[in-house]
C-alpha cells in the first residue's frame, strides 16, 4: 500500500470533472455546471435519506398513488421534493418533468434558466422496504423555443439530450454520467462527501452472457421475444446458455448490463401493449448512457433516442445492452414480422 496521503493524489472528483467539462464548451455560461452540481447535491441528500430510511421511519407507503399508477413511498415523496428544490435553486432550469407529478413543473420566473430536466427521483422504489438497490435517473435538454416554458419543451427526442445519468444506491452510491463524450462512473466517498472517478470512458461488451427480463409475464410475450429467450436458454450452436439476472430495479439491472454486458428487456406484451417504462425519464436517459458506452437501445421497431414524445408520461417498449445481443433480438423481430 502506498505511503502517500490520499490528498497528495490527483483525485478527480465529480464536481471538478463537471467544471472542467463546462470550461471546454465554447461560449459556455456555466449554467450546465450549476445544474449538474445541484443534481449531485440532491443525489447525496437522497443517498443519505436511503441509508437512514428505516431509522427515520421512512419505510412503507405514503398513502397515495402517483400519476402512473404506482404506490408512492415516503422516500419517493422526499426524493422528489429534494430534486425539484435543488434544481430550481440552481437558476438553470425552466421546466421539470418528474414521474411523481402529473403536470410539468415550471420554474418560477425569478429562478429560470435555459434547461429542461426529466427525472425519476427514486426508480425501483417498490424495492425500498426489502433493501434492494434503487436509483435516480435524469436527462437534461436545452429549451429550443422562445415561448413561455411549458411541458411542450420536454417533448424532445432523446437525440437532443445534453447530459444524462443515473445514481445507484446499492452497496455504495455510484453515479454514471455522460455529457455526450462517453460514460464515466463516480463513487461517493463518505469520508470526503465527494464523488470520485472510479471508471473512465466505460465501454459495454460487444456480447454478454446474461439476459434480464421479468419472465413472470412470459405468457403475455409475443412470438419474437419467446423465440429469443428460447435461443438464450437452449443455444443451437452448443454454446453455454445465458444466465438470467433480474433485480426488478431498472437502475440496478441496467448498471449490471453496462458493467458485464448482456441484454435488459422490458418489452411490450399483451398486458402492456405500449410497454411499461416511461420514455422521458427512464428510457431516454438509459438509452443515451448505453449508446455512449457503445451499446444499443431499441423499442423493437426503432432506436429509443429517435422516438418523438407525444406526452410527458408516454410509455415505450425498451430493450438495451450489448450490440450483438440486441441485434440478435432485432433479427427475431424482423423474422416474425416477415412471417406474419
Amino acid at each position: 500500500m502506498s505511503d502517500r496521503s490520499p490528498f497528495e493524489t490527483d483525485m478527480l472528483t465529480l464536481t471538478r470533472y463537471v467544471m472542467e467539462k463546462g470550461r471546454r464548451v465554447k461560449g459556455a455560461t456555466g449554467e450546465l455546471t450549476q445544474l449538474l452540481n445541484s443534481m449531485l447535491t440532491a443525489v447525496k441528500a437522497i443517498s443519505s435519506a436511503v441509508r437512514k430510511a428505516g431509522l427515520a421511519h421512512m419505510y412503507g407507503i405514503a398513502g397515495t398513488v402517483n400519476v402512473t399508477g404506482d404506490e408512492v413511498k415516503k422516500l419517493d415523496v422526499l426524493s422528489n421534493s429534494l430534486v425539484i428544490n435543488m434544481l430550481q435553486s440552481s437558476y438553470s432550469t425552466c421546466v421539470l418533468v418528474t414521474e411523481e407529478n402529473k403536470d410539468a413543473v415550471v420554474t418560477p420566473q425569478d429562478k429560470r434558466g435555459k434547461y429542461v430536466v426529466c427525472f425519476d427521483p427514486l426508480d425501483g422504489s417498490s424495492n425500498i422496504d426489502c433493501l434492494a438497490s434503487i436509483g435516480t435517473i435524469f436527462a437534461i435538454y436545452k429549451k429550443t423555443t422562445e415561448d413561455e416554458p411549458s411541458e411542450k419543451d420536454a417533448l424532445q427526442p432523446g437525440r437532443n439530450i445534453v447530459a444524462a445519468g443515473y445514481a445507484l444506491y446499492g452497496s455504495a452510491t455510484l453515479v454514471a454520467l455522460s455529457t455526450g463524450q462517453g460514460v464515466d462512473c463516480f463513487m461517493l466517498d463518505p469520508a470526503l462527501g465527494e464523488f470520485v472517478l472510479v471508471d473512465k470512458d466505460v465501454k459495454i461488451k460487444k456480447k454478454g452472457k446474461t439476459y434480464s427480463i421479468n419472465e413472470g409475464y412470459a405468457k403475455y410475450f409475443d412470438p419474437a421475444m419467446t423465440e429469443y429467450l428460447q435461443r438464450k436458454k437452449f443455444p443451437e450452436d452448443g454454446s453455454a446458455p445465458y444466465g438470467s439476472r433480474y433485480v426488478g430495479s431498472m437502475v440496478a439491472d441496467v448498471h449490471r448490463t453496462l458493467m458485464y454486458g448482456g441484454i435488459f428487456m422490458y418489452p411490450a406484451n399483451q398486458k402492456s401493449p405500449k410497454g411499461k417504462l416511461r420514455l422521458l425519464y427512464e428510457c431516454n436517459p438509459m438509452a443515451f448512457i448505453i449508446e455512449q458506452a457503445g451499446g444499443m437501445a431499441t423499442t423493437g421497431t426503432e432506436p429509443v433516442l429517435d422516438v418523438k414524445p407525444e406526452s410527458i408520461h408516454q410509455r415505450v417498449p425498451f430493450i438495451l445492452g450489448s450490440p450483438d445481443d440486441v441485434q440478435e433480438y432485432l433479427a427475431c423481430v424482423q423474422k416474425h414480422q416477415k412471417s406474419s
